[in-house]
């Protein structure tokens, strides 16, 4: 299941891979009109990108991302599985380490 191998690479500190490793997964549930579930998995997407974004000195587009991360977080409930909650978890562990 992606959200596991999404979850090793947060854990891994390897963003760029983790953004990518749920993009099928938003993208099937766009394809099927599943709007809210899609919104999720964009913010658990763009909690990676802004992650990455914040490691390569680019604190603005950092914090527009993270926004959006912030903004989708309460639809993980739309997801069936409480692995969501654990990525969403372990992504705010790592922004208070990287970022503060």
């Amino acid at each position: 299941m992606s959200i596991e191998q999404f979850i090793i690479a947060i854990k891994e500190e390897r963003f760029v891979e983790a953004h990518e490793l749920l993009e099928d997964e938003w993208r099937d549930y766009k394809k099927n009109n599943e709007k809210l579930k899609a919104k999720a998995v964009q913010g658990l997407i763009n909690g990676a990108t802004a992650l990455a974004l914040f490691r390569k000195n680019r604190y603005e587009a950092y914090e527009k991302i993270w926004k959006v991360y912030e903004k989708y977080k309460n639809l993980l409930d739309e997801l069936e599985s409480k692995k969501y909650y654990e990525a969403s978890e372990i992504l705010e562990l790592k922004r208070n380490t990287i970022v503060n």
